[in-house]
């Protein structure tokens, strides 16, 4: 049984949740913990603007905090990103850990719009987002507040099995943390969650750009991309 009404130390801390990680590991060897390396929670520009977003609202500002040092100690044992959901195992204050699912709302109509515009406007665009990098013309796409790509409070569902029947749990907390570190090694698990496709993005920007072309060289072509010919020239 794991106890912190006493005081525990950081370094205890961390290796309870290696001896938790042990043990899931044997029952799903595929799971994929979040290793935070170092202070910071977020190195990149996706982590950092994913965190800072929940941080903004009132509803989460006072709670996601808790959350803080379940992740940098390694409590998040387990965490899962697909479409429109994530699910996760965080160890908490018994020996078996909790289950955690969270759900973001599909984009609307409008915000799918925006983004095939504005990211259309440029292959260069969506190639940088692929990359890990981030083009500073679409930083207000993605985090105007209320209206951007990140998810706004309402948007978001979340549940744990845990005790506590505070609005967010420390577990839950801890899992919104860990899908931002988890942002920093991988951006395009943002556009998944999302349910943003990224392929058409390509398909559409491809054909328009060669459109352009051809009208400019007064020649005249079909707007077909193959999905192979995506996946091969962007490595998707």
């Amino acid at each position: 049984m794991w106890g912190y009404n006493d005081y525990v130390p950081v370094a205890q801390k961390r290796a309870n949740a290696q001896v938790a990680l042990a043990k899931l590991r044997k029952k799903k060897p595929d799971i994929n913990p979040v290793i935070i390396n170092g202070t910071k929670i977020a190195k990149t520009w996706w982590g950092n603007a994913w965190n800072k977003n929940l941080q903004s609202y009132a509803d989460f500002a006072n709670r996601i905090g808790r959350g803080s040092a379940y992740v940098k100690n390694g409590y998040v044992l387990d965490l899962q990103i697909e479409t429109g959901y994530v699910t996760a195992v965080v160890a908490g204050s018994r020996s078996k850990p909790y289950n955690i699912k969270i759900t973001i709302d599909a984009l609307s109509r409008s915000s799918w719009e925006r983004i095939t515009t504005l990211c259309g406007r440029s292959i260069a665009n969506i190639d940088q987002l692929l990359q890990g990098k981030f083009p500073e013309e679409l930083t207000t796409l993605f985090t105007q507040r209320g209206e951007g790509l990140f998810p706004s409070p309402r948007e978001i569902k979340f549940s744990c099995d845990c005790p506590d029947w505070a609005y967010m749990c420390k577990h839950v907390a801890a899992t919104l943390y860990g899908i931002g570190a988890r942002f920093d090694e991988d951006p395009t698990l943002f556009f998944k969650l999302r349910n943003i496709e990224i392929e058409a993005l390509l398909k559409r920007t491809i054909a328009e750009k060669m459109d352009s072309m051809l009208k400019n060289s007064g020649k005249k072509t079909k707007r077909v991309l193959l999905d192979a010919d995506i996946s091969e020239l962007f490595g998707i």
